[in-house]
């Protein structure tokens, strides 16, 4: 299951730069302009995503909840008035931090998580990095819909599309 989880991961990281690849093509103004989407913004998305794959790492560093919590918090706070490049800065920096962490760890090793609100869970590393994928695919579809709502083309990033292209 590791080497699943870290080819998850990988295509987590592939599906985000072909998003801001994307967006890199598109007029300046889409970055910032409003939809009725999940999100305000463009903008609102990506920093959503960076901030909860930031807060994710904390977590799984074994970190306090309030203390991964403060730091999600902090981050879309800061994210929120960055422009597109100064955000896919993050996003690669936050990558680089993941794959060095990817390495160190036995990916079948469970992590007690502890909530507030939810409880208690106990789950395996790989399972983890299964929730940040998905929720990270999650996102990047309601970019693409949002994107469609602006009158322009979605990004696609099906997983299959990466392992062709990988």
């Amino acid at each position: 299951m590791s080497d699943a989880a870290i080819e998850l991961y990988e295509y987590h990281s592939w599906a985000n730069r072909a998003v801001f690849n994307h967006l890199n093509s598109l007029p300046e103004n889409v970055w910032r302009q409003e939809t009725a989407g999940i999100c305000p913004s463009i903008s609102g998305v990506m920093s959503h995503m960076y901030a909860m794959d930031a807060m994710w790492l904390c977590m799984l560093r074994q970190r306090p909840f309030d203390e991964a919590r403060a730091l999600l918090l902090r981050l879309k706070e800061q994210t929120s008035q960055e422009g597109l490049e100064d955000v896919r800065q993050r996003f690669l920096h936050i990558e680089s931090k993941y794959r060095q962490w990817l390495l160190t760890e036995d990916l079948n090793d469970s992590l007690l998580l502890a909530h507030p609100v939810h409880g208690v869970v106990n789950a395996s590393l790989s399972r983890i990095i299964q929730h940040i994928v998905n929720h990270g695919a999650y996102y990047r579809g309601h970019l693409s819909a949002m994107l469609c709502q602006l009158g322009h083309a979605d990004v696609p990033t099906d997983y299959l599309l990466y392992l062709y292209t990988g």
